[in-house]
């Protein structure tokens, strides 16, 4: 009889403890698989912004490029215009 008792007890705990552990597992999973698109996201996003960076310094040295073809500016405006863009 002590038996019987002790394994109706004994096996819904084991089984709500084995749940208990399934779902933290579960949620840890779910928390790293989240954390890995998010990284990715952030990368993408500092890629993008590199490129965009990218693009306007480029387009900020075509017009000075141009202005000193035009000969609005001297070569040494130019040269300490293109430091500053650069060093920026």
């Amino acid at each position: 009889m002590e038996k019987i008792i002790f394994f109706g007890l004994a096996i819904p705990i084991l089984a709500f403890v084995l749940y208990l552990g399934g779902t933290a597992i579960m949620k840890g999973f779910e928390a790293k698989r989240e954390n890995k698109s998010n990284e990715s996201l952030e990368e993408q996003d500092h890629e993008d912004n590199l490129s965009d960076n990218n693009d306007k310094l480029t387009d900020e040295l075509n017009k000075l490029n141009q202005l000193l073809k035009d000969g609005v500016l001297t070569e040494e405006e130019f040269k300490k215009a293109k430091k500053k863009i650069l060093d920026d």
